[in-house]
């Protein structure tokens, strides 16, 4: 019997082993559970990246359905979704860009920060404009406070500054219908009931 164990145990760590490969083989690295859902967005005070005198907090997203775009210059991932996020922008919804810089040094000045501003210019000059602002995290705070891996990354923050999705990666129609579109049509139609009860209540 102990002898049957000894030769059953390798086998079973195999098969262990085997199963667990297997799982990450076929899973989606961006759909990662994220810490940051349903979760209010991090306290900040940041600089919008075109104009240092101008800060912006956590009361954009007062009553505004709100995308937050986490991106940079130096992702190229970033340019090839520019175009679809700028034709969301046409159809009405709100981005807001969190930028940083992976060669900007605020300690040591590597990049100047009207070069950044140069080089953001030409991109979305490029590519489209998709944003309504540019909050920039000049120390990644922000953006480590949130759980960022890297760029893109996108959140869905509702009208309370509460985050609703997480997405890694850049979005596309797949995504943006599949991912972002029902929690959006959900918000929109919780936010309409609760108004027409309001409007019950006062009419009362």
């Amino acid at each position: 019997m102990k002898r049957l164990s000894y030769l059953l145990l390798p086998l079973v760590l195999f098969l262990g082993i085997a199963v667990f490969l297997f799982q990450g083989l076929f899973s989606d690295p961006r759909e990662r559970e994220s810490t940051a859902l349903e979760r209010p967005f991090p306290e900040f005070s940041l600089p919008d990246l075109m104009d240092e005198t101008s800060q912006y907090d956590n009361s954009v997203f007062d009553g505004q359905l709100t995308l937050i775009n986490v991106w940079g210059v130096w992702c190229v991932t970033c340019a090839i979704e520019l175009p679809y996020l700028e034709s969301l922008r046409n159809q009405g919804y709100r981005i807001v860009g969190l930028y940083y810089d992976q060669d900007l040094d605020p300690n040591y000045g590597t990049k100047t920060i009207q070069r950044v501003r140069q080089e953001v210019k030409q991109t979305l000059g490029k590519y489209g404009d998709p944003y309504q602002f540019n909050i920039f995290d000049v120390y990644r705070d922000t953006a480590l406070d949130l759980g960022v891996t890297g760029a893109p990354e996108t959140f869905l923050v509702d009208q309370n500054g509460v985050i609703r999705v997480h997405h890694l990666g850049d979005i596309n129609e797949r995504v943006w219908q599949n991912k972002f579109l029902p929690i959006i049509n959900t918000i929109k139609a919780a936010t309409s009931q609760d108004s027409e009860e309001e409007r019950e209540v006062e009419s009362l």
